[in-house]
């Protein structure tokens, strides 16, 4: 019996904040996974190590988590006033199928980077020296990020010494701008708060009547009170992971908060929409020690987050997810907003299992609707390897 033999493709295996993921050029990709569909689907599950039933991804380049199930296509943009399209693909780890439905916000932070050194991003665009403003347009979610990425003598400057909690070693900051980041989901109506309302009450079966925020901003998110779901909000991963009640319980409000926000029509349709919505639950400032020992204190921060990604407790906090954080902390009534003390903000500092993590956002309301302008916060990246990454020539 023969074999098909292994092809190799041009990849960059990337850390962008607190996620990693391979990178390749849309033009790099075998010309049938070029395009949307089943082949290319087929070609990064089988980059990444997918489906898995071991839950390892051992036989590929995934590292068996959310954050490190992830794949990232770019390409020169096609829109105008854009450098680079990028284009998100969240693996999953034990099932066949590649999830499109939301930005990786970590990611985000590699792109740029990624972009200059891929020579998408036009040359005199990149200055010998100071930072690269690299205009991203996220496909996903059709919206604009703008990344500012230090250069040193016209390359890429990588190293640094601006610390990320979640992240072990300092690198270069980069500083990440997320654009009108309510997120247009279909079937979301477009709107930032889906049902209308900054605060719901969510009817979930096995677990009760819940309070919570709906919101589509980096990514479409559901925040609950920890109290009412018998949390503290200083939980580490161990604590919910290990947890199969716990885990089945998170899923349930996730399924019944997205056909309320719109983003699917039945609760089984959950199962095929791992990426999105997030599930995160929300608390008043405690002092706790994060998963690397370090002590967070109560002036530390403003708020307490822990949230949920592909079924498990995220080690720190998505990208996207404090985009939404953000973005909530700023608009009086929300959990969030709440759970920080209330009134107006332009920025959070919130406690995850991590650590910290500071996040801007700039809202109003424009004629009875509230909106923001733009969420930041800092990020860091790093190239890990490059060169070519191997499938068989039969797997898609």
């Amino acid at each position: 019996m023969s074999h098909s033999p292994q092809i190799k493709i041009p990849a960059t295996y990337m850390r962008g904040g607190t996620s990693k993921g391979v990178f390749f050029r849309l033009q790099d990709l075998p010309e049938r996974a070029q395009v949307p569909g089943a082949a290319r689907d087929a070609l990064l599950l089988r980059v990444i190590g997918s489906p898995d039933p071991y839950g390892k991804q051992i036989d590929g380049m995934g590292g068996a988590t959310s954050s490190t199930s992830k794949t990232v296509i770019l390409s020169t943009s096609s829109k105008p006033d854009h450098d680079v399209d990028y284009l998100f693909g969240q693996v999953s780890i034990d099932k066949a199928f590649v999830d499109w439905s939301g930005n990786c916000g970590n990611l985000s932070a590699a792109v740029g980077s990624f972009a200059i050194g891929a020579g998408l991003v036009a040359a005199d665009r990149i200055p010998q020296n100071g930072v690269a403003t690299v205009r991203i347009w996220q496909a996903n979610i059709a919206k604009t990020i703008i990344a500012q990425v230090p250069i040193t003598d016209g390359a890429v400057q990588e190293t640094g010494d601006f610390e990320l909690d979640g992240v072990t070693f300092p690198a270069a900051e980069v500083q990440l701008e997320f654009m009108d980041p309510a997120a247009d989901e279909e079937g979301a109506g477009g709107s930032m708060f889906p049902t209308g309302n900054v605060v719901d009450d969510l009817e979930v079966p096995g677990v009760g009547t819940l309070q919570v925020t709906m919101i589509n901003a980096g990514i479409p998110t559901i925040f609950v009170i920890a109290a009412a779901i018998g949390y503290t909000g200083t939980e580490l991963q161990d604590a919910i992971n290990g947890d199969p009640q716990a885990l089945a319980m998170f899923e349930t409000i996730r399924a019944y908060g997205a056909v309320r926000m719109g983003l699917i029509t039945h609760i089984d349709e959950a199962a095929k929409r791992q990426h999105t919505p997030k599930v995160a639950f929300v608390a008043a400032p405690a002092a706790y020690v994060s998963s690397s020992g370090k002590p967070v204190e109560v002036a530390d921060i403003d708020v307490l987050v822990r949230a949920l990604s592909m079924g498990k407790l995220h080690h720190a906090m998505m990208g996207t997810a404090a985009v939404a954080i953000g973005t909530a902390a700023a608009i009086p009534g929300t959990l969030v907003n709440l759970a920080a003390g209330g009134g107006a903000r332009t920025a959070v500092r919130f406690g995850h299992p991590s650590g910290t993590l500071r996040v801007g956002a700039e809202a109003n309301q424009v004629d009875g609707e509230w909106v923001v302008t733009k969420a930041i916060m800092s990020r860091s990246a790093r190239v890990l390897m490059e060169g070519w990454v191997r499938v068989p020539g039969d797997a898609f």
